[in-house]
């Protein structure tokens, strides 16, 4: 079987054909290979492959085939059309987590000791909140926590904390869709020998390139639009600097036991492959959404990065392909309205996560961000009758019916 990389003219293709089986037998779909421990012919062939002086597979917590094809399609994704520093085709590699948390972890786990200091969004993902507020305070990790959109905040912080080591961007922001100039604190981290890193789980490397505007790291929860149809927990870390990811950031990883696992790599591969059909319908109907909810007379603001009425229009267009599939928005009648549309919806789910087929709604303030204080919430925006929608591929026409129906009689309860 040819595992020579190829370049193709279209992400479509890529998403389908990046996709290698280390195997024999040529089999059309990637193998599942559910094995704990791989066999080695020899002796010297064990010692060769612990020693790393022979490629292998040893254990699956450290390599697994099937995990490693879906390692080598993110990364190609990630890199689709990009050149390096030196004119040729961009190489990343990637890490295959059980989890986006575990991507984290082994991010800063490795790159991070006693005493540095993240920088970082003030709205953010519940989970990475608190995974920097609390997990990474107790190792001696310190976090500040800021709005990265204002670039004059981000100089005086960079001016004012020399300890500075990491960057961490989410952009579009969890739930309220503020996007960051990506490229702007890029350049800003570069002069200071700082890394960046990004989550770009809700714009898939379909719409987003991170690495086209200078980070080092990417990082995404698989579990969401990449799988695409919510069968699998999962998270990728992917890195440009092969030497780092290959050493350091592989030991961490191997230490710290969040590997993925053959099957859950094996939904994840079969995910990708309808990526940019899936992506291209998610936002044709979120762009409708926004502007339908934008106009109804119970709905008081929508947080949507398409909308031009969103303080990153701008922005979002220049650096994404398309605004992308989620959105939030504030009913008139606060959380007791909010309450009753999520009770009364009858096809959208009610639902934690996003990135799904199926349109998925939920509650930030009492779930994805219930860990966070409530002046932490507030601080970043996130009000208690925000409600968050990931948009997903029906007909748009009966998602409208169903916000129709659940929306009815709210604005004359608000008035």
């Amino acid at each position: 079987m040819n595992t020579v990389s190829r370049r193709f003219e279209d992400f479509c293709s890529a998403a389908i054909h990046n996709v290698y089986d280390e195997g024999s037998l040529h089999s059309h779909a990637i193998p599942i290979y559910a094995s704990s421990t791989f066999v080695f012919d020899s002796a010297e062939q064990g010692m060769n492959r612990f020693s790393g002086t022979e490629p292998g597979y040893i254990y699956s917590r450290f390599a697994n085939p099937t995990t490693a094809a879906a390692e080598k399609l993110i990364a190609s994704l990630e890199a689709f059309g990009l050149n390096g520093g030196d004119g040729n085709p961009l190489t990343l590699k990637a890490l295959l987590h059980a989890s986006g948390q575990g991507a984290l972890s082994t991010l800063c786990f490795s790159l991070l000791k006693n005493g540095d200091m993240v920088l970082t969004n003030t709205a953010l993902y519940g989970g990475t909140h608190e995974f920097f507020a609390y997990l990474l305070s107790r190792s001696g990790i310190e976090t500040r926590f800021t709005d990265l959109a204002d670039l004059n905040a981000v100089d005086q912080a960079l001016d004012q904390y020399p300890q500075i080591r990491l960057i961490h961007i989410e952009s579009p922001t969890n739930p309220l869709m503020g996007c960051t100039d990506i490229e702007a604190i890029c350049k800003r981290a570069a002069a200071r020998g700082i890394k960046v890193s990004i989550d770009n789980t809700f714009a898939t490397p379909y719409l987003q390139q991170p690495f086209a505007f200078g980070v080092d790291f990417v990082y995404h929860s698989t579990t969401k639009f990449l799988n695409g149809h919510g069968t699998a927990i999962g998270g990728a870390l992917v890195g440009k600097d092969l030497d780092f990811m290959q050493t350091t950031a592989v030991k961490t990883y191997k230490l710290l036991g969040a590997n993925s696992n053959a099957f859950d790599a094996f939904l994840l591969i079969n995910g990708i492959k309808t990526l940019p059909l899936r992506m291209h319908q998610h936002s044709a109907n979120a762009a409708r959404v926004a502007t339908w909810l934008d106009a109804h007379p119970a709905v008081a603001k929508v947080n949507y990065n398409g909308l031009k009425t969103h303080p990153d229009y701008a922005l979002s267009i220049r650096q994404m392909r398309h605004p992308g599939a989620v959105l939030s928005f504030e009913l008139r009648g606060g959380i007791a309205a909010g309450k009753q549309f999520i009770n009364r919806l009858r096809m959208c789910t009610r639902a934690v996560s996003l990135g799904t087929v199926d349109t998925l709604i939920s509650h930030p303030a009492s779930m994805s961000h219930a860990i966070m204080k409530p002046e932490e919430r507030l601080k970043a925006g996130i009000t208690d009758g925000l409600i968050r929608m990931s948009v997903g591929i029906e007909a748009a026409e009966d998602i409208l019916a169903d916000l129709e129906q659940a929306l009815s009689g709210l604005a004359d309860q608000a008035a």
